[in-house]
This record gives structure tokens, C-alpha cells and sequence, in this order.
């Protein structure tokens, strides 16, 4: 294919080794920053090799460079360069490059792993790691060894981190990798950090102006989604430029205006489909408000969908060159200057973060429902492939062994998330095919939704007929037979997500809690604050929240809830601990909400027995009765196993609770209620433990009372370590040792005391008090209690409890 002159972009001197690379090696890696030209010169060239087929990861991306090339070749598109989206095909006999999506060259690639009639593939913009581009790349290489040899495979990245994909696309031996410099001017950096408080949109537009003021030409905005562009078009009214949305769920026409040159200063606000495919003209400065908007999944609370996030230094870096494609320009990025060191270096590859159900799905159409075998950028995690299969298996769509079902297949072909492609096939027989259809090409692109009332936006919707809206529900609707029904958007919504079927929490709240467990909170103004049920579309939790929030729903009943969601309804016998005490009844449940209950007078005796344990678990061994025998008998224990260890038991909480079926089995098998717990007798129940035969040395070795010399029996205290015997100073007089306990390790601390139980003296040393202690105190003993005996020598007098007064 002859060229004509070609722009001097800094790809072009690097064109003829690119296809000679190519050819001689089959594949390999080019390495390019944004604005060098390789998404749209590089097609060009290769097209002398054969037929090209290019991959982009985004709509908008696709079409706009298929609209290049075209221009460059002074044709239209669908001649000599076409394009390929879902919804939107304009290629004809003579196209020899084809710009397609990931996604749609993944589902052409399943229908024919030869990919018959290409000669050459570019995976383009390799570097942003979305799901569908890293599935493609391993299905194409997978084809291409066992199909394809012959395939000439190029992957371009704009970031030079290239090494494991050089390795991936030539196997054994590395693929080459072409590097081509950029050719950029100096861009200044200036920080805005946020006001206290301050949002988002009101930080953006305030560095916006600073921009306008500080710079000449147009300002690149970069948002992280349709509706923070909204917010900040409007606080932007009163500025004299032309305000420009650019992102992937525009018309053509409307992408096509922010692609062209305006008639005069611009202002345009993009997602992050700007960062590298495509060229905004005219822009000198940027702002970055620092935020993407990413696939994420809350595993564990079911909501999946896109999250905000930090932007990487990488990202940031390619958001900044935009300002010096043409000029010297000026980046403001909305964040202080100390966190650049915190942001992370690369994207995280959404493989890692997204729900992989549709992954999952198009793994068992190709046969690896698990995805071994597959050479991979970075392995999908098991735990998430193992969720989706699991979806996956609720819909139908494989069996129990992970095998595609023909139900399957036709998911896939669908073109959509399988949650959504189930909505359409089962909706369609019970709502009508078109019915059907409007509701699914809403629930894959909310943002036609301008409020939360979903009936009330299709409404909007049917009587507007906007393009793309039309062009989507046209192409759904030819998938599936035509059929009519009664129109029931609630249905539709509880086929793709019946966990998202929601009942409010109490009267007149606008907390909902969803089948599948997660609370979520209605926003004022929504439309739906009477409802009773709700058929959740679209629901997100911010960081730090408890409840998510609802964005999109429709009103729903408990006659729909039933129908649409059967495989979640369970009927069971609950017996647990609540309020204090055992509850037993009888529930309904639809996932976690609770649609009728009773009372059941005979529950399952294991049911009940478990009860009780949870019971005495949550509330504590004070539930039982413990006299002061019992305590006694628990202290003297747990001396013994902290002094000597085995065989004598641990006798703490955690170890007592821990081991209840040994000391509390026979009273725990019978109870049935609080009260029968607080009946049961834990000194009874403690003997248990006694560890026999050394059970019999328990009085020797940690006796309950002490005779002392008076003659008295005097309980000792376990309660403190080590034990303590309080005692009267005149009852131990003609001890000189210290008595001690287990075998003699462990002295006893004698707390003596004065004839009116008052502390005079501690210690665990009797003989040294005798010597240099006594004195002092007999002193103070004298003086206090003249009537009493108080010996200089006590091992001299016999002990006595009374007065005495005739022992001198």
C-alpha cells in the first residue's frame, strides 16, 4: 500500500525497522510515549505487510483513530482504514486496517482462533492494563502458538516497563523491543493543594482558573468521571471559553468536536481516555486532579463497579506531557508536592481488583475454565476466578465443573457482563424483548441515568430516543427472539442482581438492607422514598463508610423479589442467643432479609445445645452460679497449674470456655434457657477437672485453710499471687518459719493483723520479721491495745486469739 507523506512525528523515522522487526521476528514490543504516533502511523506502515488488525482498549480511542488514519490516506472511514465497536461497525471489502476494541477482538477471537483474513496484530496502549487487553493478549498468544505461527503480533506501550511483555510475546527467545523518543517541550509544574473541606470539583475549577490566568492556549482537564465533568462545567459558566466534555460515553459527534481544533480558547474536561491514545490539539496546560476511576469489587459486601482512585506516578507523568506536545507549557496538579513520593508507581492491572465473572466466562468458552496453560502478564488471583465461577454457575452458564453451556455460549455472545446478558434472555420472556433490552443497555451504562428512579430516567429515555441508548437496545434486542410482555424494569434489574434486592430496614428509613447483606442508604431527592422494596441497579460504598449508597434502583415487591430471585430463598430453624437468652423460631429468608418468622416450641436439640454454647460464650462463665466454695476451689486450681503445671488443669476463661464439654457436658445437654444456666453449680461442675490420683494431695498441696498455733482453721486467699493468709499477730506467736504451699516452693504472705483486724505488718519472711520487724510494732501495739500481751520474744508465749493479759 503506498503512503502518502506522512506527519513528522518522531515514529516516523522509525517505521521501516519497525516492519522489518516484525517480519523478520513475528513479534514485538514498541515503546513509545504518547504523541509520538505510534497508534496511528505504525498501522499505516504495516499494512505493506498484510491485513492489520488494531486493538484498542477503548471505544473512543478505536474510532478516533481509525478517523486519523483515514484523514492521513484522504478517505473516509470504512475505505482503506475501519473501525469496529460494539453497536458501531464501518468497514467495507477494501479496508485493510481494522481498529477494533479489546473486548470485540477477544469474542471474534473465540468464534475464530485463526483470526482468518489478519495478518498483523497491534495490541495498543499495553501499558494500562485493562482486563479485557491482558485477556486478549493471552487468548491471542495462545492461538498463535497452536494456530498462528505466521500471526505478526506488535504490542506498543508508552511507559518503558516493556521487559516481561518482550518475554511473554517471543517465548523462549525475547521478542525485540523498539524504543522511540518523544519529542515534548518543557512543562512546568505548579501544585494546588485542596482548601479545608473544599471538593473535588470546587478544587479543579479553582486550579482551572489559575490556569487560564497563567498560561495561553487551551487547558486539558483531567476528571475521573462524566459526572464530576458535569460538576465542574458548571461551576465554570462564567468563564469566556468554550467548556468541552470528552469521555467514552459521549456521542461520536460529541468526542469528535473536543478531538478538532476550536475557533476559539478551549477548556476541555476528560476522563482518562486522554491520558495516552488519544490527541487533544491546542492544549498548553493541564490540570490533574490526581483521580482515575478504576473496576473495583467489595468481595465482601457483593458491590462491584468503578472506585475512585489516586492516580500512579507513572499516569500522572503521561497526564503532565499533554501540556508539552506542542509547546512549552504548565501542569497544575491538585495535590501538595510531598505526596508525589506516596503516589504508587504504575496502575494497579484491573486483573488483579475487577470482578473477573466475565473473565471466568470467556476462559470456559475457550476451553481453560481455570486459565491454566495461558501465558499471562500477570495470572488472574484464584480467589476472584473462583467467584465468578461461582456467578457463573448460579446463572447457568457452566456446570458444576466449570464447562461453557450452550445457555454460556450465548451469554458470551451478548457482549455484555453475564449478569446483564442473563437479565436480557430471562427478562425478555417475561417483560418482552424490547422492554427487556431499554433496562440492560441502561444497567451497562448508568451515566444515561441523570437520577436515581430508574423508571423514571427510562421514561426520559423512550420519549428522547438519544442515539446511543437506541443504537444499544437495536443491537440487543436482534440477539434474542422477539417476544412481548408486560413492562417491568424492577424485574429486569433483579434478574442481573437479585443480591441487590433490597427491603427497608424499619419505617419510614431510608436504610435498605440488600438480599445479599449489605446495608445501603437511599439519597434525599431520589423519588423512591416510599418504597417498601427496592430493585437495586447500581450501588457504591465510599472508604469509610458502613453503608453503601444507592444510585440507581427501581421499586420492587415481595411478589417480584420471590419470583426473580427463588434460588435465594430459605426456609430454617434458627436457634441462637439474643437479648440474653436462647430464641428459637422458624424463618423465611430471602438471602439475608427476613420475610416472616415464628416462635418453635421444640427446636432441634443440637440446634439448641449450640445456643446455649454461643450463649455462655458471648456472655460469660458469671452466667453460672459460683458460691464462694466454688471460687475458692477455681483459685486453689489455678494456683496449682500456674505453681506446678500438669496434670493440674488451666482453669481461666478462655480455657474453661474452651473445654466446656468436659467440666459442663452433662448440664449444658439438658439446658435450654438462660435460667438453666444460671442454676448450674460451678463448684460441682469444676471437680470435674480434679486431675486423680494427684487430686488427693490437693488439701496438701494448696489446702483451703491453714491451722495456725492458736488453734484457728483460717482460709487462705488464692486470689493474689502469691496466697495470702490474713491473720492476727498474737494467733501465730511460736511460729519462726513461714509456712509455704505446693511441696514447699511457694511461701505463704502473711497479712498480719492487730486485735481490731487492722494490717500491722506483711511479710513472706516470718523469722527476719521476729528479728527486725517486731519490735516497731510491738511499740505501736502497746500504746493502741494496752490490755492485750505484747512479748518481746513471741516464740516465747503459747498463741492466743484473746487478750492474755497475764503473759508478760
Amino acid at each position: 500500500m503506498k503512503l502518502p507523506e506522512l506527519p513528522d512525528l518522531p515514529v516516523r523515522g522509525a517505521l521501516d525497522r519497525i516492519v522489518a522487526t516484525l517480519t523478520e521476528r513475528g513479534t514485538a514490543v514498541l515503546v513509545a510515549p504518547p504523541g509520538t504516533g505510534k497508534t496511528t502511523l505504525v498501522p499505516l506502515a504495516l499494512a505493506s505487510v498484510g491485513r492489520v488488525v488494531v486493538a484498542e482498549p477503548r471505544r473512543l480511542a478505536a474510532r478516533a483513530a481509525a478517523g486519523r488514519m483515514a484523514a492521513l490516506l484522504g478517505e473516509s472511514v470504512g475505505e482503506t482504514v475501519g473501525y469496529s465497536v460494539r453497536g458501531d461497525r464501518r468497514v467495507s471489502a477494501r479496508t485493510r486496517i481494522e481498529v477494533v476494541t479489546s473486548g470485540l477482538l477477544v469474542r471474534r477471537l473465540q468464534g475464530d482462533p485463526e483470526l482468518a483474513g489478519a495478518d498483523v496484530v497491534v495490541l495498543d496502549e499495553c501499558h494500562e492494563r485493562h482486563l479485557d487487553a491482558d485477556l486478549l493478549l493471552a487468548l491471542l498468544l495462545d492461538a498463535r502458538a497452536g494456530l498462528r505461527p505466521e500471526l505478526r503480533v506488535l504490542a506498543t506501550s508508552a511507559t518503558v516497563a516493556a521487559e516481561h511483555l518482550s518475554v511473554l510475546l517471543g517465548g523462549d527467545r525475547a521478542a525485540p523491543v523498539v524504543q522511540v523518543r518523544g519529542r515534548s517541550f518543557p512543562v512546568e509544574t505548579s501544585y494546588v493543594p485542596p482548601l479545608p473541606r473544599e471538593r473535588v470539583e470546587a478544587q479543579v475549577a479553582r486550579a482551572t482558573r489559575a490556569a487560564l490566568a497563567g498560561a495561553d492556549g487551551d487547558v486539558l482537564v483531567f476528571l475521573p468521571g462524566a459526572a464530576e465533568i458535569r460538576r465542574t462545567t458548571d461551576l465554570l459558566t462564567d468563564v469566556d471559553v468554550d467548556l468541552v466534555p470528552l469521555h467514552g460515553r459521549l456521542s461520536a459527534a460529541g468526542q469528535d468536536i473536543a478531538l478538532r481544533p476550536g475557533s476559539r480558547r478551549r477548556v476541555v474536561l476528560s476522563t482518562a481516555v486522554a491520558e495516552s491514545s488519544l490527541t487533544v490539539p491546542g492544549v498548553r496546560a493541564v490540570v490533574d486532579s490526581g483521580l482515575a476511576r478504576v473496576p473495583r469489587i467489595d468481595r465482601g459486601r457483593g458491590l462491584s463497579g468503578l472506585a475512585t482512585v489516586r492516580v500512579s506516578a507513572a499516569v500522572a507523568e503521561q497526564r503532565a506531557g499533554r501540556a508539552g506536545r506542542e509547546a512549552p507549557g504548565t501542569v497544575w496538579r491538585c495535590w501538595p508536592e510531598y505526596e508525589n513520593g506516596t503516589l504508587p508507581a504504575y496502575p494497579e492491572p484491573e486483573i488483579r481488583t475487577a470482578d473477573l465473572t466475565r473473565l471466568a466466562l470467556e476462559l470456559a468458552c475457550w476451553g481453560t475454565p481455570d486459565g491454566h496453560g495461558l501465558a499471562w502478564w500477570d495470572a488472574p488471583p484464584q480467589g476472584g476466578l473462583a467467584a465468578g465461577r461461582d456467578v457463573l454457575r448460579a446463572l447457568g452458564a457452566v456446570t458444576g465443573t466449570g464447562e461453557v453451556t450452550e445457555r454460556g455460549r450465548h451469554m458470551a455472545r451478548v457482549g455484555l457482563h453475564p449478569r446483564l446478558a442473563r437479565a436480557l434472555l430471562d427478562g425478555a420472556a417475561e417483560v418482552g424483548t424490547r422492554a427487556a433490552a431499554e433496562v440492560v443497555a441502561v444497567l451497562d451504562d448508568d451515566t444515561l441515568m441523570p437520577g436515581v428512579d430508574l423508571a423514571a430516567g427510562l421514561r426520559v429515555l423512550r420519549r428522547e430516543r438519544p442515539g446511543r441508548w437506541r443504537r444499544e437496545v437495536e443491537r440487543l434486542s436482534r440477539l434474542v427472539d422477539p417476544t412481548d410482555g408486560d413492562d417491568d424494569p424492577a424485574f429486569v434489574v433483579a434478574l442481573a442482581h437479585p443480591e441487590r434486592l433490597a427491603r427497608r430496614r424499619s419505617p419510614g428509613s431510608t436504610s435498605y438492607l440488600m438480599a445479599g447483606g449489605t446495608a445501603v442508604t437511599l439519597p434525599p431527592g431520589s423519588g423512591l422514598g416510599a418504597a417498601e422494596w427496592l430493585a437495586v441497579a447500581v450501588a457504591t460504598r465510599d472508604p469509610g463508610r458502613s453503608e453503601g449508597r444507592i444510585r440507581l434502583a427501581a421499586v420492587a415487591d415481595e411478589k417480584l423479589a420471590r419470583r426473580a430471585a427463588s434460588n435465594l430463598l430459605e426456609i430454617a430453624d434458627e436457634v441462637d442467643w439474643s437479648d440474653g437468652d436462647v430464641v428459637a423460631r422458624r424463618v423465611e429468608r430471602l438471602g439475608a432479609i427476613v420475610l416472616s418468622e415464628r416462635q418453635i416450641r421444640d427446636p432441634d436439640r443440637q440446634l439448641l445445645s449450640a445456643a446455649v454454647r454461643r450463649g455462655l460464650n458471648s456472655t460469660g462463665l458469671a452466667l453460672l452460679h459460683w458460691d464462694s466454695d466454688a471460687v475458692a476451689l477455681r483459685q486453689r486450681l489455678d494456683f496449682l497449674h500456674r505453681t506446678l503445671g500438669d496434670p493440674w488443669p488451666p482453669v481461666d476463661d478462655e480455657s474453661l470456655l474452651a473445654d466446656a464439654d468436659t467440666w459442663l457436658g452433662p448440664e449444658l445437654a439438658t439446658a435450654r434457657r438462660r435460667g438453666d444456666l444460671e442454676r448450674i453449680d460451678a463448684g460441682q461442675a469444676l471437680r470435674r477437672l480434679l486431675p486423680w490420683p494427684d487430686a488427693a494431695r490437693m488439701d496438701e498441696l494448696a489446702p483451703e485453710r491453714l491451722s495456725v498455733p492458736s488453734g484457728s482453721r483460717l482460709r487462705l486467699d488464692y486470689s493474689t499471687d502469691p496466697p495470702v493468709l490474713a491473720v492476727k499477730v498474737q494467733e501465730v506467736f511460736g511460729w519462726t518459719r513461714t509456712p509455704s504451699l505446693a511441696d514447699g516452693r511457694i511461701p505463704i504472705v502473711l497479712h498480719l493483723l492487730s486485735p481490731a483486724q487492722r494490717p500491722v505488718a506483711i511479710t513472706a519472711d516470718l523469722a527476719s520479721f521476729w528479728r527486725t520487724g517486731w519490735p516497731q510494732v510491738r511499740s505501736d501495739l502497746r500504746g493502741r491495745y494496752p490490755k492485750h500481751a505484747w512479748p518481746e520474744d513471741p516464740a516465747s508465749v503459747p498463741a492466743h486469739r484473746g487478750t492474755a493479759r497475764n503473759v508478760g
